[in-house]
């Protein structure tokens, strides 16, 4: 064995020591996702499972299964090529145009992931722009998005989480003089469970020339009118008025499927056809995702009553917490956060839900900022009263 390999294997094993010395060491665990919002694990456990991000349970609705099976069979396994290659089918056209509709967009663009996406969406963006480029990011923002950003070999001028004081005296301080502006931030907060103030956003947005990026991922499906998500409650953008906002989001989530998306005017998709990287070189998503999707964009419309009753759900689980003292971050959505501060806790909390039947997930840093380690705890529309029940009252005995 060389010299160098040697040097890597030490440098590998001091690096897994440190991360397990602090708490922080990630192991994969094998599970089998099985109906009513619950996972077998390897030992032939089952538990309630509330880390999930399948927010309406459309990942085993089995008309979103069966129209993904119906597509891979008529179409294949696999798309053969990038997008520009021989990728392209009528499918993925129909697809993205029916995306487009239902997020009140002009046109759609599919990719293979989120952190794809925004990571080779916003450096696209960027290098399209007038420059000089002036990016405002929320500071809680994704690791994607900050990921983008930093592709672009740009600075952040990071905000105060949602404090939109703040950004405006940013806003402030940065005279316009010729630049571009961007403000880049999710409307749900994947830790955090908190919704941007995208009203506001959109107010200084306006009154200072600045372009929206918003990031979907946990509001799509959940949130908006018939589930398109926050950014379609925004209003519409007449001839010369208000810009439009770019939207992206994600089909893994509460879509059931896979895969990600950007949304906007037809303009920018088709600017970003020519100059995203992540779209240009990606072998284009498979038939089975367009038809999960197309089964979803069925489904998730009609689902009003649900998306109400996964608030609901979100609240009670809100009120158990704040009962035992728990700070859920400004939650109001269905992910709802017990931050713990400490790793060791967290790892705890995470114990002793498992112990009563429940899988709620410790989420440490660098995934969190140092010192708030926490339970993410994320409901679905599949999770019943009963289940429910059951949170409630693990919450209320943890130590």
């Amino acid at each position: 064995m060389s010299g160098a390999w040697r040097a890597l294997e030490a440098a590998l094993a001091g690096a897994l020591a440190e991360a397990e010395g602090k708490g922080r060491r990630r192991r994969l665990r094998p599970m089998t996702r099985i109906a009513g919002g619950r996972v077998m694990l390897a030992d032939g456990r089952t538990l309630i499972d509330f880390s999930s991000n399948d927010y309406l349970g459309l990942s085993l609705h089995p008309q979103v299964a069966a129209r993904a099976a119906d597509y891979a069979q008529r179409l294949g396994a696999g798309s053969a090529g990038s997008r520009l290659v021989t990728g392209t089918l009528i499918e993925h056209l129909q697809v993205e145009a029916r995306l487009a509709a239902f997020k009140r967009a002009e046109a759609a663009l599919l990719f293979a992931s989120g952190y794809q996406a925004n990571a080779s969406i916003l450096p696209a963006l960027i290098g399209l722009l007038p420059a000089p480029v002036k990016v405002f990011a929320d500071r809680l923002n994704h690791a994607s998005l900050h990921a983008g950003l930093a592709q672009a070999d740009l600075r952040q001028i990071r905000f105060r989480h949602n404090d939109l004081d703040h950004l405006e005296r940013q806003l402030q301080a940065l005279p316009n003089q010729g630049a571009s502006r961007l403000i880049v931030t999710e409307t749900v907060f994947s830790m955090d469970g908190d919704r941007a103030d995208l009203a506001g956003l959109a107010d200084l947005a306006d009154r200072y020339d600045a372009i929206l990026y918003l990031d979907e991922a946990h509001a799509t499906g959940v949130f908006g009118p018939h589930g398109a998500g926050l950014a379609a409650e925004l209003p519409a953008c007449p001839a010369g008025g208000r810009a439009p906002a770019i939207v992206m989001g994600t089909l893994g989530k509460a879509l059931g499927g896979f895969g990600a998306y950007v949304a906007g005017p037809q303009l920018l998709i088709d600017a970003l056809v020519q100059a995203c990287g992540g779209f240009i070189y990606s072998t284009a998503p498979p038939p089975a995702v367009l038809g999960a999707l197309d089964a979803a964009l069925d489904l998730v419309p009609g689902m009003g009553a649900e998306r109400a009753a996964l608030q609901a759900a979100a609240g009670r689980v809100r009120r158990a917490a704040a009962a035992r003292g728990f700070d859920t971050l400004g939650s109001s959505t269905q992910i709802v956060p017990l931050q713990l501060g400490a790793e060791s806790w967290a790892m705890k909390a995470m114990a002793d839900l498992e112990a009563a039947g429940l899988l709620g997930v410790a989420i440490r840093p660098p995934t969190v900022p140092e010192g708030s380690s926490r339970l993410r705890l994320s409901l679905s529309t599949v999770h019943s009263d009963a289940d429910i029940d059951r949170l409630v009252e693990a919450i209320g005995a943890l130590a």
